[in-house]
């Protein structure tokens, strides 16, 4: 309530920069909100998806591997391996050659009967034999063999690690204390598997580990041996904890990853799935940066606001207050105009133009409409200054440098020289069209230097020779040139073209340029309207549209509409009978 109080006798800057700030401040506080609440949320929507995939692959293996543990006894007790593993050597070499080709068989539908065996073994230490899916002349590895009897109990430890291969077997007898007769063995794909666990995190970048922490055996899909060492130590942490999944961020290489992790009963093992957080959420950090770059901007707005506001409004809106004080004060002084032709200018010249309305008290009514009608477009016109000075001195200085540019640069000096002794030669009102073509012809030479070749310009029809208000053409081709041309990344196109309508006659400048929507010609269209009711912005398509009503009448001027080009199709119509 106090900051009411204080803003209620405030000046107007004071009550300006409160509501900007007003609007502003809540505004950034907002838009922070709304960007960190959608970070939160997103991180946890795609570490929910990642721990999701990784339960679904999880599952897909332990039911692989479960599923060959349970079958697995029934290849164990097969009649004809019994009979070969008991009587070895002492049957025929038909019968045990029969019996071999049986459990090859067999074997191989054991190993087609899932795409993650590689390999379906037998190990027959009578015959000193290992019976493969499809090698017959084999021997017995010993190494091996030992190896395949370390699970005494397939349900409670169906793995068995042995020189970076897994296998899964059952020994027969399944007592633990006599030697087996033969061991039935299935050897798992470790490609099949990490091509598996590489499905979790290749989506996004990611790297994934298999660790078993008992037997300490682990299946990586190309993780760096420091990323690995740094997994298993976070797998213990996990065990320790007794943790079964979940997802936390780390650091590593000193960037932050995110790691997602499930523990699996059945292998014993934790499957962890690296992501390096700028790929998951680097879309994140890429909006954080760019609201810290609004709040710069924001800043330097707020300081350019209040600069511009103390120059262009506080000061003048001062000095035009302490005048109509000295008026109150029987001081008819006139304000020296300082100011261009914006609204202060404006306003200045009518306060002088009041003035010396109460010195003289002489002017007519008709008289001053006269004069106020010739003040407005001798305005309008001087407002079209050469803004783009500076641009052609710098063109033709990189011209005169380039040593393969000195025709051009020669070229583009004759262009300067007419265009501005086009601009500054006379104070004439009005000039034959065919003079105004010629001078907008000028321009587009002088832009074809500046842009090449990558705007396309053409000039069609007929020009009367009729007499028209000076600069009514080249501005609108020059406001194609800065609003719709060149700023393009493709080729331009402008058509200038003209076209008569009974008693009238109409110009055209049309372009392919993209960056005006529909509702900007709308409200370009509207402006144009209602152009009598407004002095802000006396430049442009609404400086030659006023122009050309205060000539010729309300029904001539400008109109706008969207161009088959693409861009904006201005319309000028004109008279032809003076």
């Amino acid at each position: 309530m106090n900051s009411l109080f204080f803003l209620r006798d405030s000046s107007i800057f004071k009550k300006i920069m409160a509501a900007f700030l007003a609007a502003l401040l809540p505004l950034m506080a907002i838009t922070w909100t709304i960007n960190e609440k959608g970070a939160e949320h997103i991180r946890s929507e795609i570490t929910e998806s990642v721990l999701n995939t990784t339960r679904f692959y999880m599952d897909s293996l332990d039911q692989e591997a479960d599923r060959i543990s349970r079958y697995l006894p029934n290849y164990v007790m097969d009649t004809d391996l019994m009979e070969v593993a008991a009587t070895g050597n002492e049957m025929s070499s038909y019968e045990r050659s029969r019996n071999i080709l049986d459990i090859q068989r067999r074997l191989e539908l054991m190993k087609h009967s899932s795409p993650f065996i590689q390999e379906a073994k037998a190990y027959i230490p009578l015959i000193r034999r290992s019976i493969l899916s499809n090698d017959y002349e084999t021997f017995l590895d010993e190494d091996e063999y030992k190896a395949m009897q370390q699970n005494a109990n397939l349900y409670e430890a169906p793995f068995i690690f042995w020189k970076n291969r897994l296998f899964i077997t059952m020994r027969y007898p399944t007592n633990a204390v006599k030697s087996p007769m033969y061991i039935v063995g299935v050897e798992l794909s470790t490609a099949k598997i990490k091509d598996t666990l590489a499905q979790i995190g290749r989506p996004r970048g990611g790297q994934s580990v298999l660790l078993n922490m008992e037997l300490g055996w682990d299946i990586e899909t190309g993780m760096a041996p420091e990323l690995l060492g740094q997994m298993k130590s976070f797998a213990m942490e996990k065990q320790e904890l007794q943790s079964g999944e979940g997802y936390e961020t780390i650091v590593y290489d000193n960037k932050k990853h995110l790691a997602v992790y499930k523990y699996s009963s059945l292998w014993k093992a934790y499957a962890i799935t690296v992501i390096p957080e700028e790929m998951a959420l680097g879309s994140l950090d890429v909006y954080r940066t760019l609201f810290w770059w609004a709040c710069a901007l924001a800043v330097c707005i707020v300081l350019f606001f209040t600069y511009f506001l103390l120059r262009l409004i506080y000061r003048p809106l001062m000095k035009l207050v302490h005048s109509f004080r000295r008026v109150q004060q029987n001081r008819l002084d006139p304000i020296v105009i300082d100011r261009g032709a914006d609204e202060f200018g404006y306003l200045y010249q009518a306060f002088n133009d009041t003035v010396r309305s109460l010195k003289t008290l002489i002017e007519e009514n008709y008289e001053q409409q006269i004069r106020n009608q010739r003040s407005e477009l001798k305005r309008l016109q001087s407002q079209i200054n050469p803004h783009f000075l500076y641009n052609c001195f710098f063109v033709l200085c990189r011209l005169i440098k380039s040593d393969n540019q000195k025709e051009k640069a020669y070229q583009f000096c004759l262009y300067i020289g007419q265009y501005f002794q086009f601009i500054t030669r006379n104070d004439e009102d009005e000039i034959p069209l065919e003079l105004e073509v010629e001078h907008s012809r000028t321009y587009v030479e002088m832009q074809t230097i500046c842009y090449g070749e990558r705007i396309e310009v053409a000039f069609d029809g007929e020009f009367p020779a009729i007499s028209v208000p000076r600069l009514i053409l080249q501005p609108i081709i020059e406001n194609a040139y800065k609003h719709a041309l060149g700023n393009m990344l493709g080729p331009g196109e402008l058509w200038v073209h003209s076209e008569r309508e009974d008693g009238d006659f109409a110009l055209y400048v049309e372009d392919n340029g993209q960056s005006l929507t529909d509702e900007d010609i709308g409200q370009l269209q509207k402006k144009l309207r209602y152009s009598s009711k407004q002095i802000e912005e006396t430049t442009g398509i609404l400086n030659v549209h006023r122009r050309i009503q205060l000539r010729y009448g309300e029904e001539y001027g400008i109109t706008v509409s969207r161009s088959e080009l693409g861009g904006l199709r201005v319309r000028i119509k004109l008279s032809i009978i003076s």
